[in-house]
């Protein structure tokens, strides 16, 4: 008998919560795109939606946004989930499911910690270690073991 990816303990998800989450994500930023949500704040600055991670009963989508030049983070956060029933509705008009998930916003701290690791890599001290070896640099496999009276 075949087992089944849930018997098997795959952590991965399926390839259609992949494509799930794929059109939600676009569904979603075409909503934010066509600037209908009555808010001062998220009419005027663009936010891109990284991710969405459906969970696999598909209530629930945590949606990984940033907004354009990292500015008033919390508020827009804090703002798209207070608008999250709203965007939920307009999706639905876009997005055919069963059942459709709550949207949960999340910033995406991807961005953040890939700005990290390119100032780290970019240190002096760091590229000192990471440079490659010169020809002259490296060990020829042969020791000079004649004294040299």
């Amino acid at each position: 008998m075949a087992k089944s990816a849930k018997d098997k303990g795959d952590a991965s998800p399926s390839l259609r919560l992949l494509r799930v989450n794929e059109n939600l994500r676009h569904a979603i930023s075409e909503v934010l795109m066509r600037g209908d949500i009555r808010d001062p704040l998220l009419e005027k600055i663009s936010v891109t939606i990284s991710e969405v991670q459906v969970s696999a009963d598909l209530r629930h989508a945590i949606v990984f946004i940033m907004p354009l030049g990292g500015v008033s983070k919390t508020e827009i956060l804090e703002s798209l989930n207070n608008a999250s029933k709203y965007i939920r509705g307009q999706v639905g008009k876009k997005v055919r499911m069963k059942y459709l998930p709550r949207f949960i916003f999340r910033l995406d701290e991807s961005f953040d910690e890939a700005s990290h690791i390119a100032n780290l890599l970019n240190n002096p001290k760091v590229s000192r270690d990471i440079k490659i070896p010169s020809t002259e640099d490296t060990f020829s496999g042969r020791l000079n073991l004649e004294d040299d009276d």
